[in-house]
């Protein structure tokens, strides 16, 4: 165990280069998730058509909904399992790890089993246009009725994360993409199947991943070994997994429903709208990503500094990866903006569908740096055990806010554009309070507090 920790210790070393040691497997992972998205998003779309690029964009949102708060909740887990690790406490890091197991496996049947049954009628609430709705609801139900690997692949990434190991999911990843991209080739382009093909091959590239993260915990030593025999819920672990992860899962439910009701508005304005809003979600999914690594990044080091009582280098951490954040966000920004044309055609040759997603980018583009704020302050808060409170400011802030902006401000002037306003809004107001709340710091003396632990300074506002 002693060389699992000096391996995958973040409690050690120049905070920069920590923490970007742990940033780039995770962005390259990411990368090659958003890659075999966004492959199947241009296969569908220069192969399949138009109609069926619209029907796979518009079922992101509902997959969401469900998946986002499995994941949300089972980030519980990860912070626990990243304090139990940076403490030491082996005994209660094993139990960690099997309880989100299970974890993975319950929750993977009951989303499953939701999703099958609320498939056709949740298109039907979203307004989904008739020549679109039974290939979506194909997609769906394929996608569903494999969505137990999917929890499966989340948890165990989660866990070797939460112990530093950020390249064991990179490998992982890499190795889903390409058997994606295979089966989308064959399935698509070979055998013409479409959007069935599309389904089939995100649903396998997942088995594939599942199984790879499972054996790789199962194969180890060390303390967050997985064994079969020891599958079960610890009672203590669940309760704390769930006091952390409910909260991050209802803020996903609340993020997934007002972007169910931005995806209905988006509807409202026909299948080219809707085709072009699924391909910019594809383009700006890959600044998304970055900024999902960093949260994803100082979440981890919080918790295991946090672990080890560590608690100026938990501050300091911040800051570090906030100006990164910061700085690499704005960077693709300009990107994104001076090469969104050629973007945008990766995914169509449809001119009307080009130009509505230059008009959504404009808008969307300049505003993403806001939204670093509220992924690293909640993300550093949520790795030191307080997650209530982020939620409440992310679900008022950002999802309130949207739905009202959708309800009160569109109708006033109810174009596509007004639509896309809710975001650089939404996230202005957000990021405000995120950095009022993070810089009084009395989270984390709560958290000080609560843990029944001496911290080595009384922490001060930054």
């Amino acid at each position: 165990m002693e060389k699992a920790v000096r391996e995958n210790s973040i409690t050690e070393g120049v905070i920069w280069k920590q923490l970007l040691i742990f940033f780039f497997p995770i962005l390259i992972g990411t990368f090659f998730q958003q890659l075999y998205n966004t492959v199947d998003t241009i296969i569908v779309g220069q192969y399949v058509g138009t109609q069926a690029l619209a029907a796979v964009g518009t079922t992101g949102t509902l997959i969401n909904l469900l998946v986002g708060f499995f994941v949300g909740l089972s980030s519980g887990a990860t912070v626990i399992i990243s304090q139990f690790f940076g403490g030491g406490d082996w005994k209660n890091l094993s139990k960690a790890v099997h309880t989100s197991v299970a974890l993975a496996l319950g929750g993977g049947a009951v989303i499953m089993v939701l999703g099958l049954l609320t498939a056709r009628p949740s298109l039907g609430l979203l307004g989904v246009p008739e020549e679109i709705l039974d290939d979506a609801l194909l997609y769906l139900n394929i996608y569903y009725g494999g969505i137990v690997f999917c929890m499966i692949y989340n948890v165990g990434t989660g866990v070797l994360r939460a112990i530093g190991d950020s390249r064991m999911p990179l490998y992982v990843l890499i190795a889903c993409c390409l058997v994606n991209i295979v089966l989308d080739l064959l399935f698509v382009v070979v055998f013409h199947w479409g959007v069935l093909g599309v389904a089939l091959a995100t649903v396998l590239s997942q088995v594939v991943s599942a199984v790879l993260i499972m054996l790789r915990l199962m194969c180890t030593r060390e303390g967050y070994r997985v064994e079969l025999r020891h599958i079960r819920f610890d009672r203590s672990i669940l309760k704390n997994v769930i006091r952390i992860g409910l909260p991050a899962g209802l803020q996903s439910v609340m993020y997934s429903f007002s972007n169910l009701v931005i995806q209905a508005s988006i509807n409202s304005f026909g299948t080219d709208a809707i085709a072009s809003w699924a391909a910019i979600g594809k383009i700006d999914g890959f600044i998304w990503m970055v900024m999902g690594a960093f949260g994803i990044s100082i979440t981890t080091f919080v918790g295991q500094n946090f672990g080890a009582r560590k608690y100026s280098r938990v501050k300091r951490s911040v800051k570090v990866c906030l100006g990164l954040t910061l700085g690499t966000t704005l960077a693709l920004s300009a990107l994104m903006l001076a090469f969104m044309e050629p973007l945008l055609r990766f995914f169509t040759g449809d001119e009307t569908v080009i130009a509505i997603g230059q008009r959504f980018l404009w808008i969307l583009g300049p505003s993403y740096f806001l939204f670093v704020f509220i992924e690293i302050f909640s993300g550093a808060i949520r790795g030191a055990g307080e997650a209530l409170q982020p939620m409440l400011i992310t679900t008022f802030g950002v999802c309130g806010l949207r739905v009202l902006w959708i309800f009160a401000a569109v109708p006033f002037l109810p174009t596509m554009e007004m639509v896309a306003m809710n975001y650089p809004v939404t996230w202005a107001v957000t990021a405000l309070v995120f950095t009022v709340y993070y810089l009084r710091m009395n989270w984390l003396r709560r958290c000080i507090k609560s843990s029944g632990a001496q911290p080595e300074e009384t922490p001060e506002p930054a």
